[in-house]
């Protein structure tokens, strides 16, 4: 014989025929408690999620399940490099194999090559500058063109 039960509206636990107390909300919907303790929490507007003993607490904290579920794997990034606009993938792994002093002596002829670049550029304008230089006099403050 198959007996008919209703869930508590509080404590959603099972309440037997003869069990439980009917309150009908001022919206019409009718709400069925097991035990007075139920209808007194629910009264006085405590979250069933915050009692231990309903099975809105179980629920939300993962109590009483059988089934062993697996844990969601992770996935794990996998890096790997690539090349950059001007510089290789094999020269960016030469580099990195570099020891530091070889490192630092490259860097030191580069700086050396830039500076006698600008030596250079430098003694051209100040061979191309003195013919340019005899225009005159220029005003310091310049009249606004009227």
């Amino acid at each position: 014989m198959v007996i008919k039960t209703d869930l508590c509206a509080f404590s959603e636990s099972r309440i037997y025929p003869g069990w439980g107390t009917h309150f009908v909300r001022r919206d019409g919907q009718t709400l069925i408690f097991a035990t007075s303790k139920s209808a007194a929490l629910y009264h006085l507007r405590k979250k069933p999620a915050k009692l231990t003993w309903t099975h809105a607490w179980r629920r939300k904290h993962r109590k009483g399940r059988t089934a062993g579920g697996t844990k969601k794997r992770t996935r794990r990034i996998a890096k790997f490099q690539r090349a950059i606009v001007g510089v290789s993938l094999d020269e960016i792994k030469a580099r990195q194999t570099q020891r530091p002093a070889e490192r630092k002596a490259a860097r030191e002829a580069d700086a050396r090559a830039v500076k006698e670049k600008r030596k250079k550029a430098k003694a051209q304008r100040k061979a191309a500058g003195g013919a340019a230089k005899g225009r005159g006099a220029v005003a310091k403050h310049a009249g606004k063109g009227r």
